[in-house]
């Protein structure tokens, strides 16, 4: 527990700096998500390296990613649309959020999200947070720890919408992975392609 207690307060870290209106300004934001994510990705095979015996590549997998992916953008879409119905700092927070994309190439973002940051976080998150949290104090509690811990990182940010765009993110992969760990490379497949999907191919 001391090597997932020192990863999640690295990752805290690393995210606040990311994030936070105080630092933020001051880092290249998407090279310093990169690096943050291969590093935490390098920790949890180090500490946990069983996750890759979960990952099974098929034709149900790919397209059960897709798929998610599909729906949760959908689900996002929803979202801003009624979050800026009730909330009138709703729209302000979310075009922040995609702010952070403005001077770099949508090439070099969709290979970064494609290839690292999404597989990264996922192979943290649920691959060695989750799978550890559940192993140690049951599938229930590890699941609604890790979700929680994966929306409260973002907090630094002072962005409601944010983290609740993570708390979302995080049930719905999160809950897949609770009930349905052998479909762990259609979870990172579907964090991947909603990344690049929402931020990148169709912009909410």
């Amino acid at each position: 527990m001391k090597r997932l207690v020192f990863t999640l307060l690295l990752a805290l870290v690393l995210w606040t700096v990311m994030f936070s209106p105080w630092t933020a300004p001051h880092v290249p934001f998407w090279w310093t998500m990169a690096g943050s994510a291969l590093t935490l990705c390098i920790l949890s095979t180090c500490f946990n390296p069983g996750w890759w015996r979960q990952l099974r590549w098929s034709a149900s997998n790919v397209v059960l990613g897709v798929l998610v992916a599909v729906g949760l953008w959908l689900v996002f879409w929803t979202g801003d649309k009624v979050s800026a119905w009730l909330f009138d700092f709703a729209r302000p927070q979310v075009d922040a959020i995609y702010g952070m994309k403005s001077g770099w190439s949508p090439w070099v973002l969709s290979v970064l999200m494609l290839l690292l940051i999404g597989p990264a976080e996922e192979i943290f998150w649920r691959g060695y947070v989750q799978r550890t949290l559940s192993l140690r104090w049951g599938a229930n509690a590890g699941f609604a720890v890790s979700t929680l811990c994966y929306a409260l990182v973002h907090a630094g940010s002072c962005n409601f919408m944010l983290v609740m765009a993570a708390l979302v993110a995080g049930v719905m992969w999160g809950g897949l992975y609770r009930f349905f760990p052998e479909r762990f490379a259609a979870i990172i497949l579907s964090h991947a392609l909603w990344d690049v999907a929402v931020f990148i191919w169709f912009p909410i």
